[in-house]
């Protein structure tokens, strides 16, 4: 018979998937009270959901700016005015569409293909592209029709709202082409997996904001 000292503690038998010592999955984590801390996967994820929910917190108070601002146009042009649907119609189909690529990329890396997604991460990024074109090419036809964000405070609020979004969409696809090349040389390494699942939830809350927008700003300004 053995004794159990005080203070000692029992091992659980192994089980598969279990993380800590004995297992090495990306996914999984127990907590403290069973097999150690959570994994990097996990806490990377967390931390990045607290720089999302400050992110929000940020474009909430461009969004009430906005409210409050809609209706200061100075006797300039009012949103009705000023916003072309088709185009805004493409920009939200082209963003939404690459979301959609975006999930596909990110089942690409859990069957661990290479191939496939770097084709869907490069769909995205052209996606996204496509729609900061749009939206850059709206800025320049307001601007040169004397309607720049110095015109009236309903300007400025809509050019700081729309413009923090799609510099938003610039800096992701910066980060997306960074990764597609990290990609094609290291492979599939568990750091650059962590970055992929970020960049993921980066990109479907911007489309969550874009919706917005699109309602608020869009739907509801150029209502009568």
């Amino acid at each position: 018979m053995t004794d159990v000292t005080a203070g000692s503690a029992i091992r659980e038998p192994y089980r598969p998937g279990q993380s800590g010592a004995h297992g090495h999955g990306l996914f999984s984590a127990t907590g403290h009270g069973k097999g150690g801390p959570a994994s990097k996967f996990v806490t990377a994820a967390y931390g990045f959901w607290i720089f999302l929910l400050s992110d929000i917190i940020m474009f909430s108070a461009f969004f009430a700016s906005f409210a409050v601002l809609s209706q200061a146009t100075a006797g300039g042009p009012t949103g009705k005015e000023l916003f072309e649907f088709p185009r805004i119609a493409a920009q939200t189909g082209l963003l939404l569409t690459s979301s959609f690529t975006g999930g596909l990329a990110t089942l690409a890396t859990h069957r661990r293909s290479i191939a496939a997604t770097q084709f869907w991460l490069l769909v995205t990024g052209l996606l996204g592209a496509g729609f900061l074109f749009l939206e850059v090419q709206e800025f320049a036809t307001m601007a040169s029709e004397q309607a720049g964000p110095s015109r009236s405070a309903f300007l400025s609020a809509f050019f700081a709202l729309v413009g923090c979004h799609g510099t938003h969409v610039g800096l992701g696809l910066l980060w997306l082409g960074t990764m597609m090349a990290q990609l094609w040389v290291k492979g599939f390494r568990p750091d650059l997996l962590r970055r992929l699942h970020c960049f993921g939830l980066f990109w479907h809350a911007l489309d969550i904001i874009w919706i917005a927008i699109f309602t608020l700003v869009y739907l509801l300004g150029a209502s009568p």
